[in-house]
């Protein structure tokens, strides 16, 4: 009897499925809808994978009745919460086994090849997370109002409230500062209208249906601010001061995950995400070699993790 692994590397923009045999060869892969554990109570997720599923068998000419044979391993954004998760693999799914992991221990299976040490991932987002010993660490990935500590979002807020307060002559302005409110608005009014997002036409609701509401904002999202990182860049290797002021904030965050990280013992901390990518040079320049790059991508991950939990089935 043939034996399959699925994995899953579930986003909030897109679902990416990978079907492979026994040996971890990819047999298909395909990308579908947004999966999100939060939104929507999971459902767009559940039919994003369940149309996944069948299309990745298709794609690999493989019999959609062989899922009775096949072991998935879901990775999914949204899915700190262990409700969400037991709740998601408590679905009608079609496999053999279903294991359902937040996106990070994806990402930390694929970094480290299944391996123990750490992970950050270093995005839009951020999060951390080490198996050391046995013993899972989770840190970070508390979302973007309360948490996201190294993600670009987070500097992206940062280099825009900076620059705004540079406008009003409050600290030192720069080309830097300059550019941003540039390209957010022109000046600080526009900055305004831009952080609220007034210029959507959006609008928010109370729970009796009038207009308004007191418990709540519409602004920009996470990934707006994130926008902003590669005019970071530009002026960082223009060596604008302003630029370099942030690179220290961001340092600073990374420091305090990296002793993290060593007061439980991890021996190398993974760097994953595309700020942690092109921040990379630099922070191989400060921690040496405690920091690698991944091995493998997130979904492969969600592969090594669904053979590691059911290979004994």
């Amino acid at each position: 009897m043939s034996r399959y692994y699925l994995g899953v590397d579930g986003g909030g923009t897109n679902c990416r499925v990978r079907l492979a045999n026994e040996h971890l060869e990819t047999l298909a892969e395909v990308k579908n809808g947004r999966s999100n554990l939060q939104i929507d109570g999971g459902e767009p997720a559940f039919k994003a994978i369940s149309d996944g599923a069948r299309d990745v068998f298709k794609a690999a000419g493989v019999d959609f009745a062989e899922a009775a044979n096949t072991y998935a391993c879901f990775g999914m954004a949204g899915g700190r919460m262990d409700s969400a998760r037991d709740a998601f693999a408590a679905r009608p799914w079609p496999f053999a086994g279903v294991k359902v992991y937040d996106d990070i221990d994806i990402a930390h299976a694929g970094a480290l090849g299944g391996e123990e040490g750490g992970v950050v991932i270093i995005g839009t987002g951020s999060a951390a997370m080490s198996i050391v010993n046995g013993t899972r660490h989770q840190a970070g990935g508390w979302g973007f109002h309360i948490g996201d500590q190294m993600s670009g979002a987070i500097l992206g807020r940062e280099l825009a409230r900076y620059a705004v307060e540079a406008e009003d002559g409050l600290v030192e302005a720069s080309p830097l500062t300059k550019a941003v409110i540039a390209a957010l608005g022109g000046d600080n009014q526009g900055v305004m209208t831009w952080s609220f997002a007034t210029e959507m036409d959006l609008q928010l609701l109370s729970r009796d249906g009038s207009e308004g509401c007191d418990d709540a904002l519409v602004g920009r999202a996470p990934g707006e601010f994130g926008k902003l990182m590669p005019l970071l860049f530009d002026y960082l290797e223009k060596n604008d001061p302003v630029a370099n002021k942030m690179l220290a904030i961001q340092l600073g965050y990374v420091d305090t995950y990296v002793n993290w990280f060593k007061g439980h013992g991890a021996s190398v901390m993974a760097i994953v995400g595309g700020l942690g990518h092109r921040l990379f040079p630099i922070l191989s320049q400060h921690y040496g070699d405690f920091v690698a790059l991944p091995k493998y991508e997130p979904l492969h991950g969600a592969v090594i993790l669904a053979r590691q939990n059911f290979a004994s089935n």
